[in-house]
């Protein structure tokens, strides 16, 4: 097992000219607060202020800290935050945005719910979606620092029929939850430990922790607490990263007055990745992972070439080449090496994760791509959910070739293949008749909650794509269409937790409901009512995509979807639609995406942008900080 390095006096942070490649192999980068270009002093201002609400017993929104839209709009973030998730990204409203405190329990291993909350769908390897973790004081490695598994985030678990995962946070240990261990202090006055074993790690929870992720035999896979911070250290990781909060282990008298106070932001990508260029790389040059310290020595192929492709498209949006020592090689040799690789990805057991989703990018990497393909689709309609993922990856590294193999997928009596069709197309290809269609049929006729979730976020990212392309333009006012059409035919339900009566990890499907929809959440206003709608709430997600281009490709129904984000955020019960609805009408309203003159629509909603949100009791400002909006200082 590979082991942190001892503890330096400060974190390695990362270099803004390593920050693409880090992201793509490690998944994980540390911005130093000298890189924000904002002044240091606002750290410990927010600090004091955060102490401050916190011994008023306030609910800690960015309203109270407005400081914390300097960290926002910080010139060093969000130049770090372009490259990884492109300009004008967006950030996910109401979501846990709010601060965490560390004390003396311990999370589960998990990676966080994969669309807006709870809401399952198929994860993005790509990056479409990271976190953001600030940490507005030092952070050393006693005060409970973020816990993280690197490199685990092209990794994980069946989830279709694995109810454990079914809530859409995949786990590691998922025992450690059921068994009621969350809910005993580690540390802390009622800690039945001694000090010494706290301090030494010695804890029987944390060899449950250490345990857990050794046991899952993945390369490079190991626990890294990120510490020591310095006040405005700013964390990014991907969406897929496996983490948990971590419990306290200094002095528990200091803590009152010593709080180690953490924000979370879940960042979301609005625009295709645009380069033209990305240099080929040595992955493994240095032996050594800076942040980390572990060894990347003995690194597979099928692994470098995952860090390949989506390096490649981070710098660029298209898969990479083929690989050039493919060349020299006889085309008997190469079958060979190709039926090799497809035996790969037959691999059973969650420890051969790795071997699969390597095997899938390395055959999708191959000089011949028809072989390419057709292996790859053999493994898509496998009838082991472990092996239709890997086909599914590497059908999608593959590129737009792929896209005759995803459309053949919707077309299956199996939701699960249907699911991964949509999710496919969303990823590979630009609008045009059939693929509109294909989708179109999807989120408005699919019988599964679950496939009409996973279609309303491929228009997005359809649309984001077909944009980028500057082709197929004119589908994208027939996406705002149909997508329209899905809000008003979609209807939000009593969240599963309360229905069932259940914590929301223990939710089940039902005969109304194949998909989580997640917790319920009103923020004790009168207003809101604790419902949910996955398909509606991921319609908005891409519709906050769409309106981050501006007005000019909406079309002829730029009015109908004006009209119809206004009445949601007037009178929709679920407050994170009425958050999306916000965020898209704010970035028509003020994101300068084009030379031409605004509409007449454009100017009246600039002028009544104000009163429309404020016909809602709560605003998103942490999403409306990224069009330019903040709130009136009190």
């Amino acid at each position: 097992m590979t082991t942190q390095k001892s503890d330096p006096k400060t974190i390695t942070y990362s270099k803004a000219e390593n920050l693409v490649q880090e992201f793509a192999s490690r998944g994980v980068a540390v911005l130093c607060p000298e890189s924000l270009g904002v002044s240091s002093e606002i750290h410990q201002h927010i600090y004091e202020k955060e102490k401050k609400a916190v011994r008023d017993q306030l609910r800690i929104t960015p309203e109270v800290i407005p400081e914390i839209f300097d960290i926002l709009n910080a010139p060093g973030l969000i130049d770090a935050c372009d490259r990884l998730v492109g300009k004008n990204w967006a950030i996910v409203p109401f979501i846990h945005n709010a601060p965490f405190i560390s004390g003396a329990r311990d999370q589960h291993w998990h990676k966080d719910d994969n669309a807006p909350y709870n809401a399952r769908k198929q994860r993005h390897h790509q990056a479409i979606q990271i976190e953001m973790l600030y940490y507005p004081q030092d952070v050393s490695s006693e005060m409970g620092p973020t816990a993280i598994v690197p490199f685990s985030h092209y990794w994980t678990f069946n989830h279709e029929e694995n109810h454990d995962n079914f809530a859409g946070a995949d786990h590691i240990d998922f025992g450690y939850l059921i068994e009621g261990l969350e809910s005993i202090p580690v540390s802390g006055p009622d800690s039945k430990y001694t000090l010494e074993d706290i301090i030494q790690r010695k804890t029987k929870h944390d060899h449950r922790m250490m345990e857990a992720v050794s046991g899952l035999n993945w390369p490079l896979t190991s626990v890294f607490e990120v510490a020591p911070l310095r006040a405005g250290s700013i964390l990014l990781y991907s969406h897929n990263t496996f983490h948990r909060g971590n419990h306290r282990r200094d002095d528990w008298r200091q803590w009152t007055e010593n709080p180690r106070f953490m924000w979370r932001f879940w960042i979301y990508r609005t625009n295709e990745p645009s380069g033209t260029d990305s240099a080929e790389v040595d992955w493994c040059k240095e032996s050594v992972d800076p942040l980390t310290g572990f060894d990347l020595a003995e690194v597979s192929s099928g692994i470098k070439s995952t860090w390949r492709y989506h390096k490649h498209w981070l710098e660029t949006g298209k898969p990479p080449s083929p690989k050039i020592d493919d060349t020299n090689q006889s085309n008997e040799y190469l079958k060979k090496e190709a039926l090799q690789l497809f035996e790969q990805m037959l691999e059973k057991g969650d420890e051969k994760e790795p071997i699969r989703i390597g095997a899938a990018y390395e055959l999708a990497a191959i000089r011949d791509q028809v072989l390419a393909k057709e292996l790859l689709r053999k493994a898509l309609l496998n009838e082991r959910e472990s092996v239709r993922r890997a086909g599914t990856y590497g059908l999608i590294a593959l590129g737009p070739a792929a896209e005759d193999v995803f459309l053949e997928a919707i077309k299956s009596t199996i939701k699960w293949l249907r699911k991964a069709g949509v999710y496919g197309l969303g990823e590979v290809s630009i609008l045009n008749k059939e693929i509109f269609e294909a989708v179109k049929k999807c989120l408005l006729e699919d019988p599964s909650k679950y496939v009409r979730s996973v279609a309303a976020g491929s228009l997005g990212c359809l649309g984001r794509r077909t944009i980028a392309s500057g082709q197929g333009l004119e589908w994208i006012p027939k996406c705002i269409e149909v997508l329209i059409q899905s809000l008003q035919q979609e209807e939000n339900r009593l969240s599963m937790d309360r229905v069932q009566k259940r914590n929301i990890k223990f939710v089940r499907p039902t005969d109304e409901c194949d998909v989580c929809e997640g917790m319920g959440i009103d923020f004790g206003i009168e207003r809101f009512e604790p419902v949910r709608s996955t398909v509606r709430e991921n319609v908005l997600w891409a519709l906050v995509m769409l309106c981050s281009h501006g007005e000019a490709v909406l079309g002829e129904n730029l009015d109908s979807l004006l009209e119809e984000l206004k009445k949601i955020i007037r009178e929709d019960q679920n407050v994170i639609s009425v958050g999306f609805a916000m965020d898209a009408l704010s970035r028509l309203a003020h994101l300068r995406v084009g030379e031409e003159a605004p509409s007449t629509a454009i100017i009246e909603l600039r002028t009544d942008l104000e009163m429309i949100l404020n016909s809602s009791p709560i605003q998103c400002w942490e999403s409306l900080v990224r069009s330019g909006l903040r709130p009136a200082s009190p």
